[in-house]
């Protein structure tokens, strides 16, 4: 890959200071590449701070099924592009950043020379068709900016974009016959009959609308757009891939000629064009959620009469302001990547999902106007609420009350009166398990940053732990837990929604309603009832309260957990580590369980079925590359021995997190990943959010400056650090001894100095 040329700036309020003191743009260090190479983690493209436009290339079209039966190869392709592809397909507008299922890919363009093709042909042939071959070599990837050269075609492309348009500028050769593609069929996860409809209108030469509805993940989304063309088309044409027996009286048109409307299924157009050599088109894509006139508002509001550079130099402005919130001074500039890169990560999602004027489509399919918040969507919360909403409370706290009111507003939209489990584009797609809007609404309630009605979001987390019909809560409410003859993943669903309940009651306590309290917490117990302490695991019940009798704790494919095993999932009593370590024996012999966790084997076999867990995010049967296990090293923090986690979390950072293609153990889960990387190389981790306390760890830094929203800096400071002194020796806290094994979530806001002694050998007593 090339390496991306440095920025020029001078924007001397948004720079940062580097190891040598002197001043550094932060966009320097951030490598949209990092975890492209394997299962889609991320996307090279061009996006503005959490912003509805996620425009990236695309590298191949392999459908989610064959005959009905699923390609397991398309997962890799959850973000669209792979880095060992040789081609590009095109450029489309929306993605998701390595959730490990997957949808959108939202109107694709692609820029052509020579016969009109509108075939996207193979990876094999790709002459047979309009995608192009490229090289890493002429790739230049920059937060809010893409570029690369189509090979097949002689075009060099070029992306931006702003919350709401992608910006292209392709630059041509000499030709009398160039096009521009625009894909309707195409989607991310697609099949024959995703596309439910699509629409286009030709409002002139240079301005075009429609939309497409889809019926995947989300299945009733519709996604509207208005695309501006910098030159004039000479001609234009619509085709249909789709054959209806009924035809009405469109026979008397030639509709696939410079027609001003097409509607289909399946359509792809293309535009025609003479292009000199060196010439540009610049194409202004704006996305709406509500309707052609809500993208054509957008495109004006936030790109009308703006260059291509003009708008890359404001997009990447607001990068440098959301990146310049952590200063950070690192032992070596892989760190430096790796940090900011995590935190370009972090910052892409949730996205905001509303025109400029607050319109936006909610779950129950009609239009709603956001009245004093921005509504965002796209709610990974089975991976996000662990470590990437609590930072949010660090670093956007203001995002993530809105994110709150949003998910507020889905509950009010909701047939079900449930809050989000997991959401998009104005739908409930209802993947993963717990009830997990709950932990984020407590977190930020709990850590003092609920600036909505917290009563009625505690009246909606109770609601949403109250639905009987969703997944097992009716008899886990009856029974005290979940049983796997009823509801498979029963384990793993019991001790989620253990945890969950232990949120509710702390928002119980903290608004007087004891009742609730008591409650909840004796729900929050739940944990115990799955415990067997013949095997020292969690295992599954049935409904009769006998234990399944096939059972091996190394088994990650159902078998009473989802996306993880008894080994690792045993460990997920995050509210009440304390009572989980006595009930598996005490201290000393949980620490030595714990330890045995990173140093034993687990053998492909047990995760061979397992889309979501790979070698590669393995250390022994530690899974870091999926997220029940996020919070596990941290809980030596409970033992006499906390300096077995210190040396275990800077091998987990050097391992997990490299500045490479393949740079991810695993799917970044919109953030969550990225979010443990920056928490732990910060020195500390919210085990259970919801509480005010966060484990104290290792961190990578040497020194970090938090610039708070509330006008105040949190320093982090690493004496003595380096690759071999990852134990800690002493932390002082605003030059006071630090005598636990945790800070306080309002000793960090309230601004300071956290000082990590580092030292080669571990602090045992």
């Amino acid at each position: 890959m090339k390496m991306k040329q440095i920025i020029t700036s001078f924007f001397v309020l948004f720079t940062a200071i580097n190891v040598f003191g002197q001043a550094t743009d932060p966009l320097d260090y951030v490598d949209p590449m990092i975890g492209t190479a394997r299962m889609g983690h991320t996307y090279p493209g061009a996006t503005a701070p959490f912003g509805m436009v996620q425009l990236s290339p695309d590298t191949d079209t392999i459908p989610y099924a064959v005959n009905g039966k699923y390609t397991g190869d398309v997962y890799k392709y959850c973000a669209g592009y792979q880095y060992e592809d040789k081609t590009i397909v095109g450029f489309s507008h929306t993605h998701f950043s390595g959730t490990g299922h997957s949808d959108l890919g939202d109107f694709l363009i692609m820029p052509t020379v020579g016969s009109l093709q509108l075939n996207p042909g193979t990876s094999d042939k790709p002459e047979t068709g309009y995608r192009s071959r490229f090289s890493h070599d002429t790739e230049d990837a920059e937060a809010g900016y893409y570029k690369v050269q189509l090979d097949d075609h002689d075009i060099q492309a070029e992306l931006t974009a702003t919350t709401r348009v992608g910006v292209h500028r392709y630059t041509f050769p000499e030709t009398d016959e160039a096009h521009l593609i625009l894909d309707m069929m195409y989607g991310i996860y697609n099949y024959d009959e995703k596309t439910t409809w699509s629409f286009i209108r030709m409002e002139n030469d240079t301005l075009i609308t429609g939309y497409k509805s889809t019926n995947g993940w989300a299945r009733t989304r519709t996604m509207y757009f208005a695309m501006s063309l910098s030159k004039p088309v000479k001609s234009y044409g619509f085709k249909s891939f789709e054959k209806h027996p009924y035809k009405g009286f469109w026979g008397r048109f030639d509709q696939e000629n410079n027609f001003p409307e097409a509607a289909n299924e399946k359509i792809r157009v293309h535009f025609d064009f003479d292009m000199k050599e060196g010439e540009q088109l610049i194409v202004k894509m704006a996305l709406s959620p509500v309707s052609t006139e809500g993208a054509l508002k957008n495109l004006q509001a936030e790109a009308a009469g703006l260059s291509f550079d003009a708008i890359k130099r404001l997009t990447q402005n607001a990068w440098r302001k959301e990146l310049n919130k952590v200063e950070v001074k690192t032992i070596d500039e892989p760190e430096m990547t790796n940090f900011y890169t995590a935190m370009y990560h972090a910052f892409l999602g949730p996205t905001i999902y509303q025109d400029v004027d607050g319109k936006y489509k909610g779950i129950d399919q009609n239009i709603h106007q956001a009245d004093g918040f921005t509504n965002y969507t796209s709610f990974s919360l089975w991976d996000t609420y662990r470590a990437l909403h609590p930072l949010f409370n660090v670093l956007q706290p203001a995002r993530n009350q809105q994110m709150i009111q949003s998910m507020m507003a889905h509950y009010d939209q909701s047939v079900h009166k449930m809050l989000p489990i997991w959401s998009h584009h104005a739908n409930e797609n209802w993947c993963m398990i717990g009830y997990h809007s709950v932990p984020v609404i407590a977190d930020a309630v709990m850590k003092g940053n609920a600036d909505f009605d917290i009563e009625k979001a505690f009246a909606a987390c109770v609601q949403t732990a109250n639905t009987r019909y969703f997944d097992g809560i009716g008899d886990y409410i009856d029974m005290g837990y979940v049983p796997e003859d009823k509801s498979r993943a029963s384990v793993s669903k019991t001790l989620e929604y253990a945890y969950d309940d232990w949120c509710i009651a702390q928002m119980a306590k903290k608004l007087g309603k004891k009742e609730l309290y008591d409650e909840f917490m004796k729900r929050s117990e739940s944990y115990k009832q799955v415990y067997d302490s013949k095997t020292g695991f969690m295992r599954p019940k049935l409904s009769n309260g006998e234990w399944v009798e096939e059972f091996d704790p190394l088994d990650t494919h159902w078998k009473g957990f989802i996306e993880g095993n008894a080994w690792n999932y045993s460990l997920y009593v995050p509210h009440d580590p304390a009572s989980m370590i006595d009930m598996m024996g005490g201290k000393k012999q949980f620490t030595g369980h714990l330890d045995s966790l990173f140093t034993m084997e687990l053998p492909d076999k047990y995760f061979e079925h397992t889309e979501d867990i790979s070698r590669d995010g393995i250390i022994g049967n530690y899974v870091h590359g999926n997220e029940p296990s996020h919070h596990v090293v941290y809980l030596f923090d409970w033992t006499d021995e906390p300096w077995r986690a210190q040396n275990k979390i800077r091998m987990i950072l050097k391992a997990m997190y490299k500045p490479a293609s393949n740079g991810l153990g695993g799917n970044d889960d919109f953030g969550q990943m990225s979010a443990w990387y920056l928490f732990s190389s910060l020195g500390f981790y919210p085990v259970a959010p919801g509480s005010v306390d966060y484990a104290l760890g290792s961190p990578a830094v040497e020194e970090a400056t938090i610039h708070l929203e509330n006008g105040k800096d949190f320093k982090v400071v690493a004496k003595n650090q380096s690759d071999k002194n990852v134990y800690v020796s002493k932390v002082l806290l605003n030059g006071k001894e630090v005598k636990s094994n945790f800070l306080s979530h309002d000793d960090l806001m309230a601004g300071g100095e956290l000082v990590f002694y580092m030292s080669s050998k571990p602090k045992k007593k």
